[in-house]
């Protein structure tokens, strides 16, 4: 069974909407500061600006990207476009590192020929003040975005944000610095620019490193061990569940896939697996939300097991129902004997030779059961189709209640219906009793019943009787 949830569209216009003021907020910060740069001289702005740049480029990347994601699985991306994201911010860790080699290069060519010259000014400082202010606006909103949708690009576009903030704020240090040593003759002070430049690229440099780790994790569908864990501990904790076999779980983009197999007690009918999985999706959903979850189920023997079960299992497996089971214990030895429906057209020889193999199942899979005895019944596939349908008949209905007269704990018989096709005449009614009764009881009353009113009618072949509980006789 399988689970694919679908992208909420509101998710999908917030990302693009974002990712779109992030672009425009990257194009005008970078032209700013590459004017600001170029003005002053400074190569800590400079780094700045060629930081801002790759915000640009990774900001347009995050706006195509997000556009892609979105897209619904189709046949050549059975799993979705939700990579893309990934891709995207891995393509962006590159050009922040590429672009940090640059200016820690240039930085140290500066340092090493003395050729740092700068024009000090005002306009730089309050470039680079503005700055500061659109990038902790970017990456806030960024963020909570990215949190509520899951997307890995907007996130990666966040931190890009968050660490210019870092950046510029050590590439003002670096100019107020420069500054004091020019007007005091501090000749150490006037490499402050370069430094910061230095300083701001291994401080990039080194969360670049981070970012490209988790964007190659994710890539490789890598998946921290404690998210793997919080589905399994959901899962395990469904009612009817024996064990989670396997769990995997991947990541692409926003998107979560989980794929489990699950161990079921096998004596459980295919309606209530089906109920089973169903409550294991749930579970899943509570830990990874909208995750797209497949769930491969295999049957399992559980120590709740009874022989009744296992001898029904064995059943099940062979694809037939049985009923009239029974179990007889004598010196310590179990005789099993039940009923078996067969298809009313299979030869006689085809059938016991089905049951024999069965038989010869549950032995291997009961072996404390010493004998297996099988009454063999044909399974009804022809719908009959009687001449008269006869609603009162008083000779039967006075014959039925007579015979229920003797069986104290029926409290009475009503709705007679009577079919008939020739000579062949079937007989069904509803019989009150009450409610505490046992089921095992219930099944001998009815018997008692049946044979009672057979032994006075034997022109009847077939006896139906409906027990009810004397409450819900709204008769």
């Amino acid at each position: 069974m399988s689970s694919t949830p679908t992208n909420p569209p509101e998710h999908t216009a917030e990302k693009r909407q974002v990712a779109l003021h992030s672009m425009l907020a990257a194009s005008a910060m970078t032209v700013l500061k590459l004017a600001a740069g170029i003005f002053s001289g400074s190569l800590g702005v400079l780094s700045d600006a060629a930081h801002s740049a790759l915000d640009l480029a990774g900001a347009t990347l995050t706006f195509l990207s997000v556009r892609v994601s979105d897209k619904p699985a189709d046949e050549d991306h059975t799993y979705g476009h939700g990579k893309v994201e990934n891709i995207s911010s891995f393509v962006e860790a590159g050009l922040m590192a590429i672009s940090c080699a640059w200016i820690i290069w240039e930085a140290l060519s500066r340092m090493i020929n003395h050729t740092v010259e700068l024009h000090h000014s005002l306009w730089p400082v309050l470039v680079l003040l503005i700055s500061i202010a659109v990038d902790y606006w970017r990456s806030r909103q960024l963020l909570a975005v990215a949190r509520r949708t899951g997307s890995p690009a907007l996130a990666t576009d966040a931190f890009h944000f968050a660490s210019d903030i870092w950046s510029t704020l050590a590439v003002l240090a670096g100019l107020g610095a420069s500054w004091i040593g020019t007007r005091f003759h501090v000749e150490w002070l006037r490499y402050a620019d370069p430094f910061a430049a230095i300083v701001v690229s291994l401080m990039i440099l080194r969360l670049t490193l981070q970012l490209t780790r988790e964007t190659v994790g994710a890539l490789t569908d890598q998946i921290p061990a404690e998210t793997r864990n919080r589905v399994v501990s959901e899962v395990e904790g469904v009612e009817g569940v024996l064990a989670v076999e396997q769990a995997r779980v991947r990541r692409s983009g926003a998107a979560y896939f989980a794929d489990l197999t699950l161990a079921l007690p096998r004596r459980s009918t295919f309606e209530h697996t089906g109920e089973l999985v169903r409550a294991a999706t749930e579970a899943v959903h509570r830990a990874l939300p909208q995750a797209d979850v497949v769930i491969h189920t295999v049957p399992r023997t559980d120590h709740a097991e009874s022989i009744f079960d296992r001898v029904r299992a064995v059943a099940a497996r062979n694809n037939v129902s049985v009923h009239e089971l029974s179990v007889q214990s004598h010196n310590g030895r179990l005789r099993v004997e039940q009923h078996v429906e067969l298809d009313e057209n299979m030869p006689l020889l085809q059938a016991h030779s089905f049951v024999s193999a069965m038989e010869a199942e549950i032995l291997r899979d009961a072996p404390e059961i010493d004998s297996v005895l099988t009454h063999i019944e044909s399974e009804p596939a022809t719908i009959e189709q009687p001449e008269e349908v006869v609603v009162d008949d008083r000779r039967l209905e006075k014959a039925l209640r007579a015979a229920a007269s003797h069986i104290p704990e029926i409290v009475d018989v009503h709705e007679l219906t009577v079919l008939r096709a020739g000579d062949h005449i079937d007989v069904s009614c509803h019989c009150t009793l009450p409610d505490q009764l046992s089921m095992l009881r219930v099944h001998e009353v009815i018997t008692a019943l049946e044979d009672r009113f057979k032994a006075d009618c034997p022109e009847v072949a077939r006896v139906t009787i409906h027990p009810e509980p004397v409450t819900d006789n709204t008769r």
